[in-house]
């Protein structure tokens, strides 16, 4: 049940100022609704009509009733013609949708009265303090004396139209103005009502192509918020970044979404979309936000606010602040069942590829929310790693679509489940829809570029990495697998410079120094590739990461002592490779050569033969078997076969051959003799 609302307002009653007082919306600081609420009481706190109508307004927003909200707003507006009453039905109509409604209600003159102090300061005339008073509309609020002269009091509507203010008398130009044009928090909601109309050009010619505030005395990272709360500048730089991002300007969304959160760090929607859109590199992200100004804009909040932004970095580095992070979110704060700390965890999980780990973490916080937008994504990477899941990550995608039919998440599970059976048109179709309905969510894109790598077609899936790199700068990632297709097209060069691109933006991700190891080998440098490869399993010991991940980087290292001639590393390799996976058809292949050329045939044989049970059809496993077999005649061992070794013993089979040979040719000349000889031989 909704408690009812009290008869009076919380805050402190205060006397009505002055028409000519400034309008609370003139300073983006001040709570809009408080004046208007007050300014109509009288002292003995008697209410008026109005002072009751605005009571029933207010709940019924609070009460989400927003039919009843704007039809008492409606009334109050067309009595009062008050700038803060005009605001609030604004407010009303944006909430129901009624964009363009609201737009021109904003966009309409009303009366203003343009103070004429010659004393004021260069504070007074700050913009975001406002330009001028509005209003100079005053109702006495006692009794039935005002309910009955409210009609006769009232300031007729002013005309509407596109040309509004055009069409006033001279006389009444100079005392007139838009909302938009007297406070900051109307222009803002103006151009929230354009974004959600798709004109994103207005929107941006509303609010201006960059911060008119930037350079004032009353703005900055130091300056905090009068009232505490949420700047309506950093509001607008982050709606700035939007239209940005609309209108395909990526860097200068960049741009506004720090000076953003810059000016406000409580602004989280401009630190979600520097994260979580991946718009600033591992390295500039962190030092970002560790460098805010959290100290002078919440002083009591700040190591929280510095904590909870930490937490959701990217894991690739600094391992050791995280895990602090972390054990002090839930240690310090209590919050060891939330769900963003919990994501925290996975996110760092996944980033070391413990998928087992990592489900069982997400699978917690999907039973405290049902629909968590950045924990979804790890949960559904989870269900495809782990193919005992699968099952469940059809079941997953199917409640999805039924209960969120609009949220690109729900469209992306599906795609995952069918690239997990290797439906790769059916995933792609998907995957395409849920970049539409979001083209900033970069696992789809990520996934999109995948289907066409996996399915063999790498010129399109180069083509898809590639605008998938253009429009998320700050990621790795899609620079990593151009590479990795570039090395299957043996394009050595672009693969380099893929390669190189992507370790500049990210140096600590084991799989792309795997990566340049490959290169190094293909360019025949094999020391340098052997260093590469130790620092990747280096870095993968340090996040802790499952090691059967990295069977493959312990099989190319072992490749590289073996090209070195280095055996007892190499063998030591191929043996860490069969410890985590025994029937691993490479390293027992390979395993096998080492003996081979230690001289140790009998145990190359045995894994030439376990490598084929593996794998009964590779070519080069079974002429190396044959090459064991053919030189195992004796002992196994060529110096213990025969004396001198290979080439003595090939020496003594060709004079065995030729001396048999002469003596075929004798007999055939004697045929007369041949069957005494025959027969004496016998």
């Amino acid at each position: 049940m909704l408690h009812s609302s009290p008869r009076s307002s919380p805050r402190r009653h205060r006397r009505a100022q002055d028409s000519t007082s400034r309008h609370p919306l003139a300073n983006h600081a001040v709570d809009v609704f408080q004046e208007s609420e007050l300014a109509g009481e009288s002292e003995d706190g008697e209410w008026g009509m109005v002072d009751r109508m605005r009571l029933w307004r207010h709940d019924a927003l609070m009460q989400h009733l927003y039919e009843t909200a704007s039809f008492w707003g409606d009334k109050i507006l067309s009595w009062t013609n008050d700038p803060n009453d005009a605001f609030w039905l604004a407010q009303t109509y944006f909430m129901t949708h009624q964009y363009s409604r609201a737009e021109r209600l904003l966009t309409r003159p009303f009366p203003a009265v343009v103070p004429s102090q010659p004393g004021a300061t260069n504070e007074d005339a700050h913009p975001m303090r406002g330009v001028s008073a509005m209003g100079n509309v005053s109702f006495d609020t006692k009794g039935k004396s005002k309910e009955i002269d409210l009609q006769a009091g009232s300031t007729p509507r002013l005309p509407m139209g596109p040309a509004d203010l055009v069409r006033l008398p001279e006389e009444l130009q100079a005392r007139v103005s838009r909302l938009v044009d007297m406070s900051v928090a109307c222009r803002y909601l103006a151009a929230q009502c354009q974004v959600r109309q798709g004109n994103w050009s207005d929107a941006l010619e509303m609010l201006g192509e960059a911060n008119p505030f930037r350079h004032s005395d009353r703005s900055g990272a130091a300056v905090p918020n009068v009232d505490g709360g949420i700047k309506v500048e950093a509001s607008m730089c982050h709606l700035r970044g939007i239209l940005m991002l609309k209108l395909n300007r990526g860097e200068q969304a960049k741009l506004c979404f720090m000076e953003a959160l810059t000016l406000d760090v409580k602004c989280y929607d401009a630190f979600s979309q520097l994260i979580g859109g991946e718009m600033m590199t591992p390295d500039e992200e962190w030092e970002f936000v560790q460098g805010l100004a959290y100290k002078h804009q919440t002083p009591d909040d700040a190591d929280f606010i510095q904590l909870m932004y930490t937490s959701r970095l990217r894991k690739y580095k600094h391992a050791e602040e995280h895990a602090l992070t972390r054990h002090r979110l839930v240690e310090d704060y209590r919050l060891s069942d939330n769900p963003d700390v919990l994501y925290s965890f996975a996110d760092a999980l996944c980033t070391q590829r413990r998928w087992a780990d990592c489900y069982v973490i997400t699978t917690r916080i999907l039973e405290l929310v049902t629909f968590h937008d950045a924990t979804l994504p790890l949960h559904i990477a989870c269900m495809y790693h782990l193919s005992h899941l699968r099952s469940k990550l059809f079941v997953l995608a199917h409640e999805l679509v039924d209960k969120e039919p609009e949220n690109p998440i729900s469209w992306y599970a599906v795609g995952v489940w069918y690239l997990s059976a290797d439906k790769w048109s059916q995933a792609r179709q998907y995957f395409s829809k849920t970049s539409l309905m979001d083209p900033r969510f970069a696992p789809a894109w990520i996934a999109f570029a995948h289907t066409f790598a996996m399915e063999g077609e790498h010129d399109h899936a180069v083509t898809a990495y590639s605008t998938c790199a253009r429009m998320f700068l700050g990621s790795h990632l899609p620079l990593l697998f151009i590479g990795m297709e570039q090395i299957t097209l043996s394009n050595h060069q672009l693969a380099d410079e893929a390669l190189h691109a992507a370790h500049a933006a990210c140096d600590s991700d084991p799989l792309l120094i795997n990566e340049l190891g490959v290169m190094a080998f293909t360019h025949g440098e094999y020391e340098k590739a052997a260093q590469l490869f130790e620092r990747s399993l280096e870095l993968a010991q340090v996040t802790q990461s499952s090691e059967r991940s990295w069977m493959a980087t312990y099989l190319n290292l072992g490749t590289c002592f073996r090209k070195l001639k280095d055996y007892e590393k190499a063998k030591q390799n191929y043996q860490r490779v069969l410890e985590i996976e025994p029937q691993h058809r490479q390293g027992l292949g390979f395993l096998g050569m080492v003996y081979h050329f230690q001289d140790e045939v009998d145990k190359a044989i045995v894994k030439y033969h376990e490598a084929l049970s593996v794998d009964p059809i590779n070519n080069h496993i079974i002429e190396l078997l044959n090459l064991a077999l053919e030189s195992n005649i004796a002992c196994g061992s060529w110096e213990r076969v025969y004396p001198g070794g290979e080439e003595a013993f090939r020496a003594m089979m060709a004079s065995l051959k030729n001396k048999f040979a002469k003596k075929g040719v004798e007999a055939r000349q004697g045929d007369g003799n041949r069957s005494e000889e025959a027969m004496s031989v016998g």
